[in-house]
């Protein structure tokens, strides 16, 4: 019972994400394959019920006699019949008839429908009876992805106890059938072949036999238009001793289910039917009035991945008689129906599942399901996490339930759980942990015994090489018994850690919500008023006051936490970006002109030549002093005495030499992450302009940097694990505040560019004085291998941002742009100097 919570019955508003196109099929050859395969499973599993006279019953030994007459009070034949309220919500009773029908449509083909009679049986020997009208199959085109899965029609009769499964079938330890393909299902022997197959047109009858004075007591027996089908099957002792309920499962059908007093085909033995069973024989299960006159809806309200999946299984294990309608139930549903399930992805909330047919994947079910639930008469748990939070989406759900008969009730949970649930919840973690052990138990069991075998195997094998190389005949030797499986794990003893003790919520294997729709969502998240039309609002974990601030707070911390994904560079970027993009390539070049002999000669007399004009300049203009400074002679300068940032040009330090010259990959690259991510942070705090959001955190830097760059940002390229690596780098530009996790710049905005050049040559110079120190860590080794081809984002004109043409993607994952404009280039050198085999542009798009 509390697997199922009143049956998947409400089992929830579907999955959402539809796929609109309609995928074909791929040919006729995978086509035939695909259909052989489904007649295949066909045949495993359901049958397609369109003759009930494919095989006929084998005549079997018949030991029951004529019921004795009864003078006992009879229960009422009117309140025996199908409980509407113990059944699922597809199941569609026909009024003042017999019949019984499912929906059939919009993905509801695949489900299966269960319902429980209304009187369970105690004692005594009693029969109900069902006829298959009507099979039914809906033509759907198949969507990419997943093959769809197949129509098939279903049925399956049994017993349950009250509470217990609607879906036979499912190996419940509270549940035996017999299904249309002949065969007997308990938990214990899920497949037993017991009787022939029967399909439509056939009455069905099913014989509950717990009359202790019945050569046949304990059992269920099935006889196909009157006669015995099979022998009367052993109901499992686990079952005994409770009521038990006649169930039937059915799909794609249309049935007629008769209770009595009288049957469709009368048994070679007189029997009477349920509805016209003893009282003291049975026990009644009519749906109980609920108190005040009026349903319950329950709108539970709390925040996510703080428990909130905790707080609703808790209330149903309390309420059984609550239907939770979630998407997490739909997927339970569709699982049980016989579907093969994907795996799920994004969040427990809104779980993505497909699974091939667009019924299924269209969110039909959940449109549906959200009407037959408003007129159901039955208590609602509706657990949707950002649906709940919203007040737009929570007015539109008491819309949904606005008849006078539901009562609307909405439950806060947040903040800080209460004693109750903290106990439960480590409940459950100690549960999880001793399972988790008892299966690694039983693995290394298993794997023992595969080992012990294989060595017997061998074993044998030499033996019997041995004999026949003797020219004995080797002698039979009887198999040796397997040693009885002993289940040991009743000793597995598992204690909780302080960690997992202090733990106030479990963990799932999805979010609660995702960040995308967090981000989208949590700043209009409210908590209930009965202004809005509630019923009630109780707070349950803390008071209303205290609620409210746990919100705020939680939104705040939120509002610092989640990425701003609409946001755009600014002007302020937009100007300054290429101009750094500019800058990086003139100097890059003039690196290159340097370490090549032929072109540092050239550059010198093009110096030589600059300073003699201007020279001239101040003669000409009678400024003997201009003159004199301009002409005077330059000393030798080592330029590694040189206070780099007291140079005035870093482009020529002294006699043309650039302030760079030494610089290798390695600096380059840390130069041109200084000037982005100066230029990402100051951006950042300009374009979102809120002064509780100045920065972001290291974990959201790949995901602005993209929207700002264009490209990717990987700490791999620093040859780092993590951007707290990478900032220790660059520590003399960035930070990261210890409270907040946010990345701060120490630059002003108005930096000259000029500095990162600076800070980067007296970062290099510490690092070789520690290398000249015997200090091995200080060397720096970035990983060089380009990544595939790639392209900026063009400007106007076609052009990447600077007005250069598209490049190759760097070692980090970004753009190195070309030296050139975008016109044709000319055939490059041959790579055979060492200036040739140098990165000729910025590594991060510079």
């Amino acid at each position: 019972a509390a697997l199922f919570f009143p049956l998947i019955a409400g089992c929830a508003w579907v999955l959402g994400h539809s796929s609109k196109n309609l995928g074909a099929m791929a040919g006729d050859g995978d086509k035939n394959g695909a259909e052989a395969e489904a007649k295949a499973e066909e045949k495993a599993d359901d049958v397609e019920m369109k003759d009930a006279k494919a095989e006929e019953a084998p005549k079997a030994t018949e030991a029951e006699e004529d019921a004795p007459a009864d003078s006992r009070p009879k229960v009422a034949a009117d309140v025996v019949g199908i409980n509407t309220a113990d059944s699922t919500l597809n199941v569609l009773p026909v009024p003042e008839s017999s019949m019984l029908m499912t929906l059939t449509d919009g993905g509801w083909q695949y489900l299966l429908a269960g319902a429980r009679s209304t009187a369970g049986i105690k004692s005594g020997r009693y029969l109900f009876e069902v006829r298959i009208v009507e099979t039914h199959t809906r033509p759907e085109a198949a969507t990419a992805g997943p093959r769809m899965p197949t129509q098939r029609q279903l049925l399956r009769l049994g017993v349950t106890h009250r509470g217990g499964t609607l879906f036979l079938g499912d190996l419940s330890p509270e549940a035996a059938c017999f299904d249309a393909e002949g065969f007997f299902m308990t938990r214990a022997a899920p497949r037993k072949k017991a009787c022939p197959k029967f399909g439509r047109d056939a009455v069905v009858g099913l014989l509950v036999n717990l009359d202790a004075a019945s050569p046949n007591a304990n059992t269920l027996s099935l006889f196909l238009n009157g006669n015995r089908a099979c022998e009367p099957q052993q109901i499992p002792e686990d079952m005994l001793g409770k009521p038990l309920f006649p169930t039937i499962t059915y799909k794609n059908l249309s049935l007629q289910v008769n209770f009595g007093p009288a049957p469709l085909a009368p048994l070679p033995f007189k029997c009477n039917m349920l509805a016209d069973a003893a009282a003291a024989d049975v026990e009644l299960a009519s749906a109980p009035k609920p108190p005040g006159g009026k349903y319950t809806v329950v709108v539970p309200v709390g925040l996510p991945n703080q428990g909130y999946f905790d707080w609703v299984d808790a209330f149903l294990e309390k309420h059984p008689d609550y239907t939770e309608l979630s998407d997490r139930k739909i997927l339970e549903w569709i699982t049980k129906s016989g579907v093969q399930r994907p795996k799920a992805v994004g969040s427990m909330d809104k779980p993505e599942v497909r699974f091939g047919s667009a019924a299924l994947d269209d969110g039909s079910i959940r449109r549906v399901l959200a009407h037959l639930a408003s007129t159901a008469n039955r208590n609602f748990v509706i657990p949707e996490i950002r649906a709940n939070l919203a007040q737009p989406e929570r007015a539109a759900l008491l819309r949904r339930f606005a008849l006078p008969k539901y009562r609307k009730v909405a439950h806060v949970f947040v903040g800080e759980p209460t004693a109750d649930h903290k106990a439960k919840v480590s409940e459950l973690i100690l549960a999880k942990k001793k399972e988790q052990a008892v299966q690694e138990r039983r693995q290394k069991k298993a794997a023992a015994e595969r080992a012990r075998l294989i060595e017997e195997r061998k074993r044998k094998a030499v033996e019997l090489a041995r004999k026949r190389a003797g020219k004995e005949e080797p002698a039979e030797e009887k198999e040796a018994e397997e040693p009885p499986v002993e289940d040991d794990t009743e000793d597995i003893v598992v204690e909780l850690t302080d960690e997992e003790k202090a733990m106030m919520y479990t963990r799932r294997s999805l979010p609660d919500m995702t960040d995308a729709a967090l981000s989208k969502a949590y700043k209009d998240f409210s908590l209930p008023s009965a202004d809005e039309g509630f019923d009630e609002v109780a707070y349950d974990w803390q008071k209303e006051a205290d609620a409210s601030k746990t919100l705020s707070d939680w939104q705040f911390k939120m509002k610092l936490r989640q990425r701003v994904d609409d946001i755009k560079p600014g002007e302020w970027f937009t100007s300054q970006w290429p101009v750094w993009s500019k800058q990086i390539q003139e100097w890059r070049k003039r690196q290159t002109e340097w370490k090549d002999p032929a072109k540092r000669k050239a550059l010198l007399e093009k110096r030589a030549e600059a300073k003699k004009k201007a020279v001239e300049e101040a003669k000409e203009k009678g400024d003997e002093a201009a003159a004199a400074e301009a002409g005077a002679e330059e000393s030798d300068v080592n330029i590694d005495d040189v206070d780099p940032m007291a140079v005035a040009d870093v482009s020529d330090v002294a006699k043309g030499e650039p302030l760079f010259a030494s610089f290798a990959y390695e600096d380059w690259h840390l130069v041109t992450a200084r000037a982005e991510l100066f230029m990402l942070l100051h951006s950042f705090k300009k374009d979102v302009n809120d002064p509780d959001r100045p920065s972001f955190s290291g974990k959201d830097l790949a995901f602005y940097y993209q929207k700002y760059y264009k490209r990717v940002f990987s700490v791999k390229a620093f040859a780092a694990d993590s951007v707290e690596s990478v900032v220790a780098h660059m520590k003399d530009t960035l930070s990261i505040d210890e409270s907040s996790t946010f990345l701060e710049v120490s630059l002003p905005e108005d930096t000259a560019l000029e500095q990162f050049v600076k800070l980067a040559e007296a970062h290099r110079r510490d690092r070789q004085r520690r290398l000249d120190a015997g200090d091995e860590s200080a060397e720096l080794k970035f990983p060089r291998t380009p990544g595939a081809p790639g392209s900026a984002p063009a400007g106007p004109g076609g052009l990447r941002p600077g007005g250069y043409a598209a490049g190759n993607v760097g070692a980090h994952g970004g753009i190195t742009p070309s030296v050139v404009p975008a016109t044709k280039r000319p055939a490059p050198p041959a790579a055979t100097s060492w200036v040739a085999k140098q990165p000729r542009a910025g590594f991060f798009g510079g």
